[in-house]
């Protein structure tokens, strides 16, 4: 992360809040899975095989499904002007999420967390470097462990203030949830295209750092 400009940064917390949101949105629309976070649904997927085969296959079938976006949109990504690929996986998401909503109103509630899982799948190929994650939004284990790696240097006299970026990407995510939810309470369908607006709003975001970036190289 630390890698990356503030621009870019910022950039990253906008998505780890909207990771956060659709998180809260997809776990009390699926009754207590997960449509970004995997590890959970691992874990899900572990218990299900012990107390109850149908979360087991629910839980495969989000993590499958996760893995899925995040090749789609690095093959989408990819193909793309190297100038151009953080904007069409930005859009790419927006797309799935915008999908999701639509699917979701027509009263196919399951297919619509499909899409808002394959949506957070692809988000993790906005920010690939050198054909890794630079920035992991849907997930802040790393991202916690590493804080914790920078406030033990700080304690130890070595380090300086970059632990902040890490300290406000989880904060991102937490914030991001709480919005996701409270929406998901007001209702259920509209939250959906909440997140959907979202998204185009951090695309457009994303077109106008890039046409930005652009302008101070020349």
């Amino acid at each position: 992360m630390l890698q990356y400009g503030r621009n870019l940064r910022i950039l990253s917390m906008g998505y780890a809040a909207l990771a956060g949101a659709v998180d809260a949105i997809g776990f009390l629309k699926s009754g207590g899975l997960f449509v970004s976070f995997m590890s959970g649904n691992s874990t899900r997927l572990a218990i299900g095989f012990a107390q109850s085969l149908t979360v087991a296959a629910a839980a495969s079938a989000l993590i499958a499904l996760f893995v899925t976006g995040v090749i789609l949109n690095v093959l989408v990504s990819e193909s793309a002007p190297a100038t151009h690929r953080k904007l069409v996986a930005t859009l790419s998401v927006a797309a799935l999420l915008l999908t999701g909503a639509v699917i979701d109103g027509m009263g196919h509630e399951r297919v619509a967390i499909g899409c808002l899982c394959l949506a957070m799948g692809g988000a993790n190929a906005i920010f690939r470097r050198e054909g890794e994650v630079g920035i992991g939004v849907t997930y802040m284990t790393g991202t916690l462990v590493k804080l914790g790696h920078r406030l033990a240097d700080v304690l130890r006299g070595s380090g300086d203030r970059q632990w902040l970026s890490y300290l406000l990407l989880w904060l991102s995510l937490v914030v991001g949830g709480i919005a996701g939810a409270r929406a998901f309470i007001w209702s259920p369908h509209a939250s959906l295209w909440c997140v959907a607006g979202a998204a185009l709003i951090l695309s457009s975001l994303t077109w106008w750092l890039m046409n930005d970036a652009a302008r101070a190289a020349r």
